[in-house]
């Protein structure tokens, strides 16, 4: 008689586990949350649990709640598999990455396979900030999108800005050494080529990837250089301590960036003291947003004491909201339907597109620099008094660089 109520009692307790399972829709957050990603790592994790507390707030989907579940990658590839089959052994059908494009890499292929071999019982893998190209190129899949700008677009519009600076003359490439980094110093030097062909490249530096705690020999030798210009994709500490050797050595140059606003680059590029010297090219910048985004972005800074840095999180997540809803559905192959080609606001103004093709977004791009806070702007960076100014912005139109993608679609 006891084994039988054991029995009972059990059952009742995998069928309520098993029902709150579906009142819940469970997605995997992917990233480094300790190493020396997890400055970057941790505040993602605070914008989607604040993204899904909006849409939990406004109903979830389709009636059911939003769950965030955090995993650590340790930004490792292999890492990131296990972590995503443990996301998919907890219920997610849904997963989120953005830091580290080999990581990214390995998520879309296992998901493809995944995917292959489990018809059904499909996963989808929305990426927000991993750019190396290959991945909506010759790696796409129709099971990842992507809502960053890809490392071309970003290349794009800082070569067509430098083309209106002819103080430029002597430029250092330093990057990580890995996909992402690699492809970065690929693209500057074709582009320098074709777009200012009389500008020197006189360094070109490949480091470890979140393994160096002192720049300083590399800063050495860029000042040897004679460079008056860096451009870097570096990402996570390696661009807060990258810079802030560049200001314990008093390097005086121009630096064109993909992530300088990321946690400790602010505050870097203030101890350097060059005023609009620093540059990064984003998908927005709180100063001269929207009024809507002034207000998140302020409910965001009050809530966890830094900045909104992926407005792309934002766009990723409404968007997602908005194809379960048109779908009426959450499976994923019906939500991935949707997202094709669907045109949407974006968070800090105008509108952008996920292209069908390769499921890379397009939006409008600025070119920002970093100063003393001009009058009337709300916003300075990690309380150092200086905030981002816009310097040029690219229209969406205008970053649609073609693609090599040919998608197999199920």
């Amino acid at each position: 008689m006891r084994k039988f109520t054991l029995g009972v009692c059990m059952a009742a307790l995998l069928t309520a586990g098993a029902a709150n399972a579906q009142e819940t829709v469970k997605m995997g957050y992917i990233d480094p949350l300790s190493g020396g990603g997890a400055s970057v790592g941790e505040v993602g994790l605070k914008h989607y649990q604040w993204l899904a507390d909006q849409i939990n707030a406004q109903g979830g989907l389709m009636g059911k709640k939003l769950e965030i579940i955090p995993l650590d990658n340790k930004t490792n590839p292999q890492e990131a598999v296990v972590q995503a089959q443990k996301a998919i052994d907890a219920g997610a059908r849904y997963i989120t990455q953005g830091n580290g494009s080999s990581v990214a890499a390995a998520l879309s292929d296992f998901v493809t396979k995944f995917n292959d071999r489990n018809p059904g019982k499909e996963v989808l893998y929305f990426n927000y900030a991993a750019v190396d190209d290959s991945l909506t190129n010759e790696k796409c899949s129709f099971w990842h999108f992507r809502w960053d700008a890809n490392s071309s677009i970003k290349m794009t519009a800082i070569t067509n800005y430098l083309k209106s600076q002819p103080n430029v003359k002597k430029v250092y490439l330093i990057n990580q050494d890995y996909s992402f980094g690699q492809g970065v110093r690929k693209l500057a030097a074709e582009m320098l080529k074709a777009k200012r062909p009389d500008v020197q490249i006189v360094g070109d530096e490949l480091h470890p990837l979140l393994k160096i705690t002192d720049f300083a020999p590399y800063i050495a030798k860029i000042k040897a250089s004679g460079a008056d210009t860096v451009i870097t994709g570096n990402w996570g500490q390696d661009i807060a301590l990258l810079l802030k050797a560049a200001a314990d050595a008093g390097l005086q140059a121009n630096w064109f960036t993909y992530y300088a606003g990321g946690a400790g680059g602010p505050t870097a590029i203030k101890q350097t003291g060059l005023q609009h010297k620093v540059y990064d090219i984003v998908e927005g910048n709180p100063n001269t947003a929207i009024e809507a985004a002034q207000k998140q972005e302020e409910e965001f800074r009050a809530k966890f004491g830094v900045t909104l840095w992926y407005p792309r999180a934002v766009n990723e997540m409404r968007m997602f909201a908005k194809a379960v809803k048109e779908a009426n559905s959450l499976d994923p192959k019906a939500v991935a339907l949707k997202l094709e080609g669907m045109t949407a606001d974006v968070f800090d103004g105008g509108q952008g597109t996920m292209r069908k093709d390769d499921h890379q977004f397009f939006q409008d791009m600025y070119i920002r620099s970093f100063g003393p806070l001009d009058p009337g702007a709300k916003f300075d960076e990690e309380k150092t008094g200086w905030g981002w100014k816009q310097q040029g912005k690219i229209a969406a139109a205008d970053t649609n660089v073609p693609t090599t993608c040919k998608m197999e679609r199920p």
